[in-house]
């Protein structure tokens, strides 16, 4: 497993087949996956499978990360990049398990993925999409620097804000 990069409470690294258990537990929460239109995972298998296949880092050299917390060792959520080609756009996504939520380990981990993107990837801009009724996960991307650029039809029902931030030359 290849670490990325830390921050002072954390370490992030490359996703691997033994997080199914973790990814499966994760998206399990309704409460985790309320804002995101996925749907749980219907066994560890299922998990297994999704992270056998993603081969972001083979296709575009960064993904997303899973998010350690350095004192205790604890898979604590994910957080990383992810390139949509149908946009052409770079965005940032976190997920942390629901008894993380509150401790600041979203923005920090962001704060740090963003660094990581400009600074080591050469990206320029990175954008971040959430619905608008997920005031936590608009306030951390908020916090993490990036500024409201519109609105977006997230779903049938539902709205999406979309931020971004450019790196300053």
């Amino acid at each position: 497993m290849k670490k990325i990069l830390e921050t002072p409470r954390l370490y992030l690294r490359e996703l691997c087949t033994d997080d199914a258990e973790h990814f499966y537990r994760l998206n399990l929460n309704p409460n985790v996956i309320r804002y995101t239109g996925n749907t749980a995972f219907a066994s560890v298998a299922e998990a297994r499978e999704f992270l056998e296949n993603y081969d972001d880092y083979q296709k575009n050299g960064y993904g997303r990360w899973a998010v350690i917390e350095k004192a205790s060792g604890t898979f604590v959520g994910w957080c990383g990049l992810k390139y949509d080609e149908a946009t052409a756009e770079t965005d940032i996504g976190f997920r942390f398990f629901e008894e993380h939520w509150n401790r600041g380990f979203a923005t920090e981990s962001a704060l740090a993925c963003i660094r990581y993107g400009f600074e080591q990837l050469g990206l320029t801009s990175i954008v971040g999409r959430a619905m608008r009724a997920n005031a936590a996960s608009v306030r951390v991307l908020e916090k993490a620097g990036l500024q409201h650029m519109g609105s977006f039809d997230f779903d049938a029902e539902n709205k999406g804000v979309l931020l971004r931030i450019t790196r300053s030359l």
